[in-house]
């Protein structure tokens, strides 16, 4: 990794490298479950989806860089350098490319996530050159290719608090690299993975968005990948290092974390085509930006041949990451599908679970500090996904999604069409964006070098399960009722097998009077 090694400490990609032997399973049974979405009958594999890169450096291109002396197992549909295109031997680097074959590698011996997919991948250089303002660039760069057709946009790289040029510079999403990242999302609606922070200093933003996914990363234990590894950061500051760790946490009660996946010990090629072994959230984030681009396969398939059940709403980015953080394994299941058929036991750094969390117990706390929402699984995303929109017009069913608007001081009421069976598990998740807008000098509707951002803050909306025959949110049966975040998650027990309803609840108005929002749900209905 050479040259962005050395700058760890400015501006850096988050990994390790080491040699290898053995191709990991990281994309299959052990890790996330996308082999059953790329095997028959689905034969999902990302095409003609596009998702995108951003990182300091590039990925080879064989015919084109002197430095790819072999031919990488994967296809780049665009290289950039800023909002230009590629020179030959500029800019390449090896975390780039390795994070590129974590999407799309076609090798037969170690596949990609999405291999099939179409990478856009830009590079910002220079960082004695450029910093927030030209990543800003870059990424807007990203999202206007494949006609402004991008669904998803991989940062595999941090900016450091350091190098901010705010005055005692915090986490508090307003770096006008975070504040572009929320922009861009929402205006050209891609949904941005972010590498989150390993704990060791210094690289920090964008992790603290609002509109986007930010990745921890998982080991395997008893085979399969499922305990945050011990360099995330995820603990709450305290001890010798907690001058520094607390330079790090998002201000405020908003958590860091949104979902984690895969990071330790993944095999992949390097620039020479030997296969190593790399570490660090930089390789969790593609698998969940690639999986993206299965999930959005599907869908654009779905629009396709069922057009009654499916529409242009289910690429939305908000959608993507309900259905996605929705989807999360938290605590296995059994066999009895009460825990919603989950894969795995999700552990934090202490061996602790989901139960153990505040975010289990505290209604204002959506996310766990470690978790985020869980582990990501490919298989139950699509899952997720495939019950297809729905509507509160109407009873919804047992499991589904939606994306729609909410009017100030009002709500919206889905009732759940089965009742609910007694000690079953709910899974709920909402999602709606900041507003962040352009300071647009030129009025060309595009972010030029110098111009800066509003932040137009974040409408404050709830999430409940209630009674179906219950009209005060003050009686709910499970809630999340954050003040902070741009997330609301409930994963509860039901009580009595009974009627319920999920409520969306539009609680304070900042910016606009109507909100648009993603709401996922997995429930077990009493018939089963």
């Amino acid at each position: 990794m050479g040259r962005l090694v050395k700058l760890a400490w400015i501006i850096a990609t988050l990994g390790v490298v080491t040699p290898v032997l053995a191709l990991d399973t990281s994309i299959g049974e052990e890790g996330i479950f996308a082999d059953r979405l790329q095997n028959e009958p689905l034969n999902l594999t990302g095409r003609k989806i596009a998702i995108g890169q951003v990182e300091i450096g590039r990925p080879i291109r064989y015919g084109l860089d002197k430095v790819a002396a072999w031919k990488p197992p994967y296809i780049l549909s665009g290289l950039f350098y800023r909002n230009e295109l590629a020179k030959a031997n500029t800019y390449v680097d090896n975390h780039a490319s390795m994070v590129a074959g974590v999407m799309v590698s076609q090798d037969k011996r170690f596949k990609g996530v999405a291999p099939d997919a179409r990478l856009y991948s830009g590079a910002v250089g220079s960082l004695k050159k450029g910093g927030q303002p030209e990543e800003c660039l870059t990424s807007q760069h990203i999202a206007l290719q494949n006609s402004g057709d991008v669904r998803a946009i991989n940062f595999s790289f941090g900016e450091s608090l350091q190098r901010d040029p705010r005055e005692n510079a915090k986490l508090d999403g307003n770096a006008l690299l975070t504040q572009c990242i929320d922009w861009s999302s929402r205006v050209h609606d891609v949904l941005y993975v972010i590498a989150g922070n390993q704990g060791k200093g210094g690289i920090p933003i964008p992790t603290d968005h609002y509109n986007g996914i930010t990745a921890a990363y998982t080991a395997k234990r008893q085979g399969q990948y499922k305990k945050i590894d011990f360099a995330n950061l995820s603990g709450l500051p305290v001890g010798i290092g907690s001058s520094l760790i607390k330079k790090e946490i998002n201000q405020g009660s908003r958590r860091a974390v949104s979902l984690v996946a895969p990071g330790n010990k993944i095999s992949t090629y390097d620039m020479k085509g030997k296969i190593v072994e790399v570490s660090g959230t930089s390789f969790a984030a593609p698998h969940i930006t690639a999986t993206v681009a299965l999930l959005q396969e599907y869908g654009d398939r779905q629009i396709r041949q069922d057009p009654s059940n499916w529409n242009i709403d289910a690429r939305r980015h908000e959608v993507m990451k309900a259905i996605l953080l929705n989807s999360a394994d938290k605590i296995l299941d059994p066999g009895n599908g009460l825990l919603l058929g989950m894969n795995r036991t999700t552990l934090n750094k202490h061996n602790q679970t989901w139960f153990d969390s505040d975010a289990y117990s505290n209604p204002k706390i959506p996310l766990d500090i470690q978790m985020g929402s869980g582990h990501l699984n490919a298989w139950r995303a699509y899952q997720q996904y495939s019950a297809h929109q729905q509507s509160p017009d109407t009873p919804v069913s047992p499991i589904g999604w939606d994306y729609r608007t909410v009017e100030m001081n009002g709500y919206r009421d889905y009732i759940l069409e089965q009742p609910l069976l007694e000690q079953s598990f709910v899974s709920i998740t909402l999602a709606w964006d900041r507003v962040v807008e352009l300071n647009d000098s030129n009025q060309n509707q595009r972010y030029d070098i110098g111009e800066t951002f509003r932040d137009r803050g974040l409408n404050n909306l709830d999430v409940y399960l209630m009674s179906a025959d219950q009209d005060n949110n003050t009686k709910y049966t499970c809630a999340s009722i954050s003040d902070a975040d741009s997330i609301e998650h409930i994963f509860c027990p039901v009580p009595k097998t009974g009627n319920y309803k999920i409520r969306v609840q539009y609680r304070q108005r900042i910016n606009n009077a109507d909100q648009s929002y993603a709401l996922a749900w997995w429930t077990v209905p009493a018939s089963k």
